[in-house]
């Protein structure tokens, strides 16, 4: 085991650091959530790691996402974040997927072992046929729920989709699970704050700040290797 991560085999212990390099993880959406997801299964230790993302960085981006730099405008979220992690890890097994995720494209980007995916998806129909599948195929999954227009981080949670509330994406989530006949089973980060309003002209636009989907995305990660430890 390589030397950076000796501080973290003197907390959890040899055996488990061991099961960590071996997991494979797949995080889908390297945004604000999911960037910082990203990072957090690399510094830990993950020895396979996929990342999916077909967005480039723009200016909107640097407020809250780990690949976005004035220096990395214009580039591929997937690229930059895989330069990141291959820099903290190179011996990392790392692959890139620049496709966004849809009923088109499921069958590539799931295809081969996982032992997590990370769900950061922005888009409320991708995302439902993301979970639908990774529970239809028992493919473990955590999902990340809205951290837009939040400002306090201290009202994330981790918990089953069923015990959700306030939170409108979650709101959305369950109803349509529920349609298919799914009340629970699914873990997800979401957050008991009420939404903050923007109204512009009645329309009401998502807006973000720096540390709350950060430590949303860290809130998955953590959910993540304590699964994988503790099998």
């Amino acid at each position: 085991m390589p030397g950076y991560f000796t501080r973290t085999e003197l907390l959890i212990g040899k055996e488990n650091m061991e099961k960590i390099a071996k997991a494979s993880v797949m995080v889908i959406g390297l945004g604000g959530v999911g960037s910082y997801a990203a990072e957090a299964v690399a510094r830990a230790g993950v020895g396979n790691i996929i990342l999916v993302d077909h967005d480039k960085v723009v200016e909107s981006n640097i407020n809250r996402q780990l690949p976005a730099l004035t220096s990395t405008l214009g580039r591929l979220k997937v690229e930059v974040m895989g330069e990141r992690i291959k820099d903290i890890n190179p011996d990392v097994n790392l692959r890139i997927i620049s496709l966004p995720y849809n009923e088109d494209t499921s069958s590539e980007i799931l295809k081969g072992t996982l032992d997590y995916v990370i769900d950061a998806i922005d888009s409320l129909p991708d995302k439902l046929h993301l979970i639908k599948t990774c529970l239809g195929n028992k493919i473990p999954i955590v999902s990340s729920m809205g951290t837009a227009n939040r400002l306090n981080p201290q009202f994330l949670k981790i918990g089953d989709i069923s015990q959700t509330r306030i939170c409108p994406m979650a709101r959305k989530i369950r109803r349509e699970l529920r349609k298919e006949g799914i009340f629970k089973g699914l873990p997800v980060v979401y957050s008991e704050e009420e939404p903050v309003k923007n109204d512009y002209n009645g329309e009401t636009r998502l807006g973000s700040i720096s540390y709350v989907p950060s430590v949303a995305g860290l809130l998955l990660a953590s959910f993540v290797i304590n699964s994988l430890i503790s099998k």
